[in-house]
């Protein structure tokens, strides 16, 4: 992108999409375990779905998607066994990650209202949010931090590898999904997380199955399929 406006609403997006939730996200689970975190994470649609109420006139759910967005909900829930409960639970924490899951609607929304329609290519605006995130990290990092003494290879790597494909790639393919379906139900993609998550557990490291994640994974889907339903046309 050549335009200062155009950098300047990537710098919010960046804001919104990247530096402030992973930022959040990962100070709260130094207090908070991962499944809360994950629960708090799968609030981002109900989140969207109540901002694209005031702020996205095309984008109002329907009752079918505001039932699939529940329903979906509840398949996270069941999922994360969320009924066993959360012995000390940390506000700070769990403020922090609600906090960081709010910001996903927010950005996606700006990104809709002011980048969509911009006639830059996905890949050209995904880049340069990414760009701007890591400048935006880079700046405010030295507050909080100081300076690694040494760089492992095999966690750095890693760090490679979550930042083209679950982060890079990612993006890229979320960008397309806001543009064809909007944010709201595009944000049904954080619905998905803890089932695959569970299920690369079960499949890379050898973690033990419960009988919580594919009922779980049924409801989502099903949860999916409901907001992406049209009523039937009557006939006359």
């Amino acid at each position: 992108p050549r335009s200062p406006r155009t950098w300047a609403h990537l710098s919010v997006a960046a804001l919104l999409l990247n530096a402030a939730p992973f930022s959040l996200f990962a100070y709260s689970e130094l207090t908070i375990p991962s499944t809360l975190a994950g629960i708090c994470n799968a609030t981002s649609p109900l989140w969207g779905m109540a901002l694209s109420l005031v702020a996205l006139s095309e984008d109002r759910p329907t009752r079918r998607r505001v039932a699939g967005l529940g329903l979906g909900f509840l398949g996270v829930l069941t999922v994360l066994g969320a009924w066993q409960g959360f012995s000390g639970l940390d506000a700070r924490g769990t403020a922090m990650a609600l906090l960081a899951s709010l910001c996903y609607p927010i950005g996606w929304i700006y990104v809709r209202r002011t980048l969509a329609g911009s006639g830059h290519s996905n890949l050209a605006l995904t880049g340069a949010q990414l760009f701007v995130a890591t400048l935006e990290l880079a700046v405010v990092t030295p507050l909080f931090t100081s300076l690694p003494s040494h760089f492992p290879v095999v966690p750095l790597l890693a760090v490679v590898a979550l930042g083209a494909v679950g982060t890079g790639l990612a993006f890229l393919i979320q960008y397309d999904i806001v543009a064809e379906v909007g944010p709201t139900t595009a944000q049904m993609v954080t619905y998905f997380t803890p089932v695959i998550a569970t299920a690369a557990g079960v499949a890379v490291l050898g973690e033990s199955l419960t009988w919580t994640t594919p009922v779980g994974a049924v409801i989502i889907l099903a949860g999916a399929a409901l907001t992406q339903s049209r009523p039937r046309a009557r006939r006359t």
